[in-house]
């Protein structure tokens, strides 16, 4: 039959055959049947499996058998804390160094649908010794080149889905080489329906000639939202002041009605009918009076709005202006409306080139190849905030650290307080040398009114001891989970104090001096609040918080 699916064919003959299989073996009294239905089931999952979309090898990394039998925690390096200290009020902001893959885990704790945008800049595995798998560089050569990647980014991206908040973008900034087959794993991990669109960032005015075919100026920024939210828009600023044309030659003639009072004329007052060489089709006469109709009328033309928008935008205070006896009618709306993003990212948006992050860098002193500009980041994380705060904001390829730059720079711009958590792996020194360096220096020479924690990945071997010894465990790590969901600062900020023990509940209790200026007490789950310490606390107005115990979901009771 013409149009029949021929692989839907084959995969029912193939599953009927597995059902007779099964059937067969439920009935024989073979010692090995039991083995085989087993064997069978997964067949048959497997045959049921969708087929279309992105096919690869999944493959297991190293940080996968790490974390099979090690727990990741957070460890702060204190000497590496940015800011002033007693500015409690600038946003508190996290480096994180490590594996990502690690880090997301732990963020998952933290994190789980709070963070609002999240900017990526992944190798691009272009085959250059650009992406690095199990410590060895992917090649040309290597014929798992693209599964590997893929397998690398769908875990990544999986957990990156759970921490997006309700309102949460994401944007990945990649090239040729993985933009098809990446656009195809993010419709699945993400879901088609939640694509918003690819755009077209300049990358550079003075592209490689190297090419006999062509020579590449643009990049491509990949666009998804957790879920569509109605009515949202995208914004990259305002729409320029004045009036704009409300006839269009391309839509159908229409009929609108104006109320009286709707549109304001730049004629002599007076009555006016249709004439040959108005612009919109009089039904109605109209009377102008003190430059505006004073009647109803009613009028056909290549209108851009329905009657419905119209109404929406006189109640919105939006007027109509005919300033000729033509009647070419032109509307002027009473607030500023956003302008809908263009699919192109260049210059005109005051977005740089890689020409211009190279400039960035050079300024404070930094060593660093193909860093993004951080004009391109500010743009972005605008787009779907416009001008929106508290925002959080996340990059788990910080690489040079342009999306931390980008975020203190906007706030600076602002006064915004939005905050970033960036995390990057110490490979040849990148973190400390080039990631915090630059944070540290701009913080500085900029004055930003920014804090920065620094925090390195560690690991905890899972033993075969009982919930309550390996929890104890993990009781020194502890703080800085706390700190990095909270947005808090233990060391600086004498308004919270944390007490993970009892021991440190009785010497908090007889500590009055820092009673005096505490606000919140952060406790274990298991530490014993006393009667007597509850009174104390309440008696100093001290709100107190329990650590939830899903930071240690991975540990059976």
């Amino acid at each position: 039959m013409a149009g029949e699916n021929v692989s839907k064919q084959r995969r029912e003959k193939l599953l009927g055959n597995i059902a007779a299989i099964k059937a067969y073996l439920e009935q024989t009294p073979d010692k090995n049947a039991s083995q085989l239905l087993l064997f069978a089931a997964e067949l048959e999952k497997e045959v049921r499996s969708k087929k279309f979309g992105l096919v690869f090898e999944e493959h297991r990394e190293g940080i996968d058998e790490i974390l099979e039998h090690n727990l990741p925690v957070l460890k702060e390096e204190k000497s590496r804390f940015v800011g002033d200290v007693q500015e409690a009020e600038a946003p508190l902001n996290f480096l994180i160094e490590g594996d990502n893959l690690a880090a997301l885990k732990l963020l998952e704790k933290t994190h789980r649908g709070k963070i609002d945008l999240i900017y990526i800049d992944p190798p691009y595995n272009t085959g250059n010794k650009d992406f690095v798998y199990n410590d060895t560089f992917v090649d040309k050569t290597d014929t798992f080149r693209h599964s590997k990647w893929l397998s690398f980014m769908k875990k990544r991206l999986e957990i990156a889905k759970k921490l997006m908040s309700e309102k949460g973008v994401l944007f990945i900034s990649i090239d040729d080489n993985e933009q098809a087959a990446l656009k195809l794993l993010c419709d699945d991990v993400l879901d088609e329906q939640n694509f918003v669109g690819i755009y077209f960032w300049k990358r550079t005015n003075t592209p490689p000639a190297l090419s006999y075919k062509i020579r590449r100026k643009m990049e491509y920024v990949i666009c998804y939202q957790k879920r569509e939210i109605k009515k949202r828009k995208f914004s990259q600023g305002f729409i320029d002041g004045g009036d704009a044309p409300i006839l269009n030659s391309g839509n159908p003639v229409g009929c609108l009605r104006f109320p009286a009072g709707s549109v304001r004329f730049r004629i002599p007052d007076g009555e006016y009918e249709y004439a040959k060489g108005m612009k919109i089709k009089l039904l109605d006469k109209v009377i102008v009076k003190n430059e505006v109709n004073a009647n109803d009328f009613a009028a056909e033309a290549h209108f851009k709005w329905g009657q419905d928008n119209l109404n929406e935008e006189l109640k919105k205070g939006t007027y109509l202006l005919i300033k000729s006896k033509r009647f070419s009618m032109r509307y002027q709306k009473a607030t500023k409306e956003h302008k809908v993003p263009s699919n192109i990212i260049d210059s005109e948006l005051d977005v740089g080139t890689n020409e211009d992050a190279q400039k960035e860098l050079n300024l404070i002193g930094i060593d660093f190849e193909y860093a993004k500009p951080s004009s391109l980041v500010s743009y972005l994380i605008n787009m779907p905030f416009f001008k929106m705060e508290p925002v959080t904001v996340l990059d788990f390829f910080a690489g040079s650290g342009t999306t931390g730059h980008a975020v203190m720079k906007l706030n600076a711009e602002d006064g915004g307080k939005r905050k970033y958590i960036l995390v990057t792996n110490n490979e040849n020194g990148i973190c400390e040398k080039v990631t915090y360096e630059r944070l540290k220096r701009v913080i500085a020479h900029e004055k930003y009114q920014a804090r920065l924690k620094y925090l390195k990945v560690d690991y905890v071997p899972i033993t075969e001891e009982d919930y309550h010894a390996q929890a104890n465990k993990l009781l020194q790590y502890v703080r800085e989970l706390v700190e990095l969901e909270n947005g808090i600062d233990f060391a600086h900020d004498t308004t919270v104090e944390i007490v993970l023990t009892d021991e440190e509940v009785k010497k908090l209790v007889k500590d009055d001096k820092k009673l005096q200026h505490c606000k919140t007490i952060y406790h274990g789950h298991d530490t014993l609040i006393g009667r007597q310490a509850k009174a104390t606390f309440a008696r100093y107005n001290i709100e107190l918080k329990t650590i939830p115990d899903y930071y240690y979901p991975e540990l059976e009771k």
